[in-house]
């Protein structure tokens, strides 16, 4: 490790932001600023550097777990940490789970649950016994952990896929490709193909649909191991003992239809939906572990002699005095003693500017330390902190469920019985009153039965209008995540907006200039000047400013002696001349005085906006306003909803007055200002809770609660990759006219759904009947498993051609 020569922290040269050869020697630098301040002024920060001891405990939160522990290396004369360590902060309900230095949930009793049935909670993976979902953890580590249930899936997908692909083409187009060999060898090669398939890969299926009966909770799972069992069964049959089934259900060969394709197939296709469902359910949970990753690994603790010592964030307690340096995440939540800071907490409030903070003051866990040394006393430590909070709400709302998602199961709650005692019935009718072989007659007609009644077309109905439109979104620039967040958009009457970066820029720009009358200068001369000093600055308000100067093409003028009080101001020399820049009490700490006419200008012309004082030579020459200005596309969107019949409500973190400005240019009308994540999760909890359906819309990190509490989260693609794993819905180009489209893309959708899932209803209403024998004594016709199955493709190519009609829809 290096050490940065102008604010003393550690650097490890592989990740360092620059490096400058000076007098033969590489030296190594944290951030941009330091380069520009150690070159402009080389041997005021070197000579200086001889004398003081080396600073220890910088952490990389960026970089990975070595990396970071790297660069979490102490000085040589500071004592290491025992081991490497990486935060991992289990989201409980029932217990507090503190920060732990453990890189993985090894060795814990990880608590698992199932996503659509959240009262069942077991130690350890498996499977749901009413839905047969495979369950998820409900404890999230800052690691990746390893998904057993993933990798058997994905294994069994790839080995089945490879098998299926020939067996179809061999089932399907045998004889158009000169295969002239008998059928009954065919058969055995396609039973030599499919076994694996159905008994291997499709074995977990075939366990929870055992597992389905004897928890009496019939699903999904049991028509899937019926379906497929019935087909694979039958196929069995009629390849090893053909002679039992009619003549009339056998070729002139002697041999009876096989469908081991549609039992393979139907596995293969199972398995991919297994497979990208557990994938989906690895992303949903990046957002916490984006959450988790903010906390740093080390703290600096101050021992009563003095001394300084990293230590892992586990075994921080309260009343512990820590050292943050610029450019560090605050560790734990607690309270300033000693020095000043700007510390950016917009993950919390989502205010853009950096929050001034002085002794007394009281500071976040997570926030990065913007400029500035302090020390400060620890008071919440572990799952009591506000980040944990914000990491146990996210969770929370993670693992609940629309109601929508259990349809599948109430129609497979009455349907699977309907299909398994029609079948039983078909079976007993042709044994006890149908034509001889009474037997084969009653095997092809429940077969038939349990065949035309695969769910295909049932399961089909909703993922496939759901592909389609997810494709049609992405070409409108939509990203939808969340089918049921898709479903539910259209159904959405309230819309609460984050004001950072969702209605606004989420940057401070130049919105104004006030120069004061007799001061001589220019609004051009002015934003010269204080663009000349404030390009030293790392501060956000200081590139706005330079900026802004830069966009006007204003020559920067040499700059020297410069000085930066950190939340204060900035002054120095700027062409010979003393300049001072910043708070209107930094310039009178400075003894320069302000007319009370001239402070009341630029209140009156800064409500909505920050103002910066500029001084030359000891006087008052104006003043720079700095804001965030509202996205041209927003006043548009508002519009477009209000229309629509939409209720708006603005939630921001930002001051009143600016939160006031900016809804009254909008013409929002219920405004929440100066609010916490909690608070803001809450107020969506509330307006759901009267009724309402409640979508939200926002970009920050402290929106991730409130986007995951409401009936459908909607995230800005140019806002925090938190933000957008929280959200069901991201607009890509972070323009809210994208909701407008997105709820005419969940319109279509759900109606295409309904006509899909009306369309599958129907088919087996009429199909089974009539595959069970209902036209037999009228006409003469038995169907046979092939026109089944043939009827069970039918009916799901009807289903996808209705899908692929969305791909067209107007938005």
């Amino acid at each position: 490790m290096e050490r940065d020569p102008v604010c003393g922290m550690n650097v490890d040269p592989n990740t360092a932001a620059a490096k400058v050869e000076h007098a033969g020697k590489t030296y190594y630098f944290c951030a941009p600023g330091c380069t520009k301040r150690f070159q402009q002024a080389p041997e005021k920060y070197l000579q200086p550097a001889k004398t003081q001891p080396a600073a220890s405990g910088l952490v990389n939160l960026q970089s990975s777990s070595k990396s970071s522990a790297a660069a979490a290396a102490p000085a040589k004369d500071a004592e290491p940490p025992k081991h490497e360590a990486s935060v991992a902060l289990a989201v409980e309900e029932a217990e507090h789970n503190p920060i732990s230095d453990k890189p993985s949930a090894e060795g814990k009793q990880v608590r698992y649950t199932c996503p659509m049935h959240p009262e069942i909670v077991q130690i350890g993976p498996g499977t749901c016994p009413i839905c047969g979902m495979a369950l998820e953890p409900m404890d999230v580590f800052a690691e990746v952990e390893a998904d057993p249930e993933y990798d058997s899936m994905r294994l069994r997908f790839w080995v089945s896929a490879a098998l299926s692909g020939p067996l179809l083409v061999l089932a399907m187009f045998g004889e158009s490709l000169g295969l002239h060999a008998a059928p009954a060898n065919l058969h055995w090669i396609e039973l030599a193909l499919a076994t694996p398939v159905v008994l291997w890969g499709g074995w977990p299926f075939f366990q929870r649909f055992w597992a389905s009966l004897v928890n009496r909770s019939p699903n999904m799972f049991t028509l899937i191991g019926l379906g497929t069992g019935a087909a694979y069964l039958d196929s069995v049959i009629a390849t090893v003992f053909p002679q039992i089934f009619p003549a009339s259900f056998r070729d002139m060969q002697g041999g009876a239809p096989v469908y081991f394709e549609a039992a393979a197939v139907i596995t293969t296709l199972v398995l991919l939906g297994q497979v990208l469902e557990l994938r989906a359910r690895q992303r949903t949970s990046g957002a916490i572990r984006a959450l988790l990753n903010l906390a740093p690994q080390h703290a600096q603790r101050i021992s009563a002699d003095g001394s300084e010592k990293g230590i892992p964030l586990s075994e921080v307690q309260r009343g512990d005095r820590l050292r943050v340096r610029p450019g560090e995440r605050i560790p734990v939540d607690g309270t300033i003693r000693e020095g000043t800071s700007a510390v950016d907490e917009s993950m919390v409030t989502g205010e853009p500017m950096p929050v001034d903070k002085v002794a007394g003051d009281k500071v976040i866990g997570g926030t990065l330390n913007a400029s500035g040394s302090f020390v400060m006393e620890a008071e919440r430590v572990g799952s009591e902190t506000m980040l944990a909070q914000i990491v146990k709400l996210v969770s929370e709302a993670q693992r609940s469920r629309a109601p929508m998602q259990r349809l599948a199961d109430k129609v497979a709650a009455y349907f699977v019985p309907a299909v398994i005692v029609t079948a039983v019935l078909a079976f007993l009718g042709w044994m006890l009153f149908g034509p001889q072989p009474r037997f084969a007659h009653a095997l092809v007609a429940a077969v038939s039965v349990l065949i035309i009644a695969c769910p295909c077309a049932l399961g089909l109905a909703t993922p496939m209008s759901i592909m389609v439109a997810v494709g049609r979104g992405a070409h409108a620039g939509l990203l939808v995540r969340n089918a049921e967040a898709l479903e539910t958009l259209a159904k959405v009457d309230t819309l609460v907006v984050d004001k950072t970066g969702t209605l606004t820029e989420g940057k401070p720009q130049l919105t104004g200039m006030i120069v004061f009358a007799g001061s001589g200068f220019t609004d051009d001369s002015l934003l010269s000047i204080a663009a000349s000093l404030e390009r030293l600055s790392e501060h956000p308000l200081a590139r706005a400013v330079v900026s802004a100067a830069e966009e006007k093409r204003l020559p920067p003028a040499a700059a020297s002696e410069f000085r930066s009080i950190s939340g204060r101001g900035v002054e120095g020399f700027v062409s010979g001349k003393r300049v001072v820049a910043g708070t209107a009490s930094f310039l009178r700490e400075q003894g320069i005085e302000i007319p009370a006419e001239q402070t009341a200008d630029a209140q009156q012309g800064s409500s909505a906006a920050t103002p910066v004082y500029v001084a030359v030579e000891a006087r008052t020459v104006g003043v720079i306003l700095l804001s965030d200005r509202i996205k041209p596309s927003t006043p548009e969107a508002i519009r477009a909803l209000r229309a629509e019949g939409i209720r708006l409500v603005m939630l921001t973190g930002d001051r009143r007055a600016v939160a006031a400005m900016v809804a009254s240019e909008l013409g929002i009308e219920e405004v929440e200002a100066e609010i916490q994540p909690q608070q803001k999760a809450e107020i969506v909890i509330r307006l759901r809770d009267q009724g309402r359906i409640v979508a939200m819309a926002g970009d920050g990190i402290n929106d991730a609660p409130a986007l995951a509490a409401a009936d459908v989260g909607i995230a800005m693609g140019t806002g925090t990759d938190v933000a957008i794993e929280s959200a069901g819905i991201t607009l890509l180009k972070g323009d809210l006219r994208g909701i407008v489209r997105a709820r005419r893309l969940s319109g279509a959708t759900i109606k295409n759904i309904r006509q899909n899932l009306a369309f599958a209803f129907l088919y087996n209403t009429l199909g089974i009947p009539i595959a069970a024998g209902l036209l037999y004594p009228f006409f003469g016709w038995l169907l046979s498993p092939m026109l089944a199955s043939a009827a069970m493709s039918f009916s799901s190519v009807s289903v996808i051609a209705n899908a692929l009609r969305l791909r067209k829809s107007p938005l």
